[in-house]
């Protein structure tokens, strides 16, 4: 199986690789890699899925929304924070479909505030919005495609990346694992949760 892994250089993305390897030819892109792709540029996401062609699987971990105040979202502003991480995998899900072979998955990538946070009004919008349009659009995936979101909370690594306590977050190998079951499973339309209690799987309303 050959498996597209976007955003493979960053935490999430190359632990997918890692937890992949050996089972799966990994084909990895990034914003500077030999498969060069930019979610914020929709004409970058067309080329890419022109240059490749015949894959089982397509795992997008290859963006993110920064914290802002309430008061900085004017409209033009949250276009370009939701730019890369929403309509960026949107764009991700309608070209993959050219390239994925029957019974092919497509896993998209969000997140879990568990508690209120300051400052994260757009990222809450854009993991929302991500679910609502995975079980939207799941079934209007043609030739058995599947299409899931994985929304982990707090990367344990990453907290400990900013001089927080680790304790408070999912290993990230715990969420890679979660992405290997998805390729590897039958199930569509579904926001997965690793590692948060009580809340794994969201069943497509």
């Amino acid at each position: 199986m050959r498996v597209l892994i976007l955003g493979a250089s960053g935490t999430i993305g190359a632990a997918v690789a890692e937890r992949l390897a050996g089972r799966y030819e990994i084909l990895a892109a990034s914003r500077s890699g030999s498969l060069a792709v930019d979610l914020t540029d929709a004409e970058s996401v067309r080329r890419l899925f022109e240059r490749v062609k015949d894959i089982h699987a397509v795992v997008c971990c290859a963006a993110g929304v920064p914290l802002a105040p309430l008061e900085t979202l004017a409209p033009e502003k949250l276009r370009q924070d939701l730019s890369a991480k929403v309509f960026g995998q949107i764009e991700v899900t309608r070209c993959a479909v050219s390239s994925l072979r029957d019974g092919g998955s497509i896993t998209l990538t969000g997140g879990t505030f568990v508690t209120a946070l300051a400052h994260s009004a757009a990222g809450a919008l854009a993991n929302s919005g991500l679910e609502a349009f995975v079980a939207s659009a799941a079934p209007e995936m043609p030739r058995g495609i599947r299409l899931n979101i994985i929304a982990p909370g707090w990367i344990a690594e990453t907290l400990k990346h900013l001089g927080m306590d680790p304790a408070a977050g999912t290993p990230v190998s715990t969420v890679a694992a979660a992405y290997a079951d998805v390729i590897e499973g039958t199930h569509t339309g579904r926001t997965i949760r690793p590692g948060i209690s009580g809340a794994h799987i969201r069943e497509p309303d």
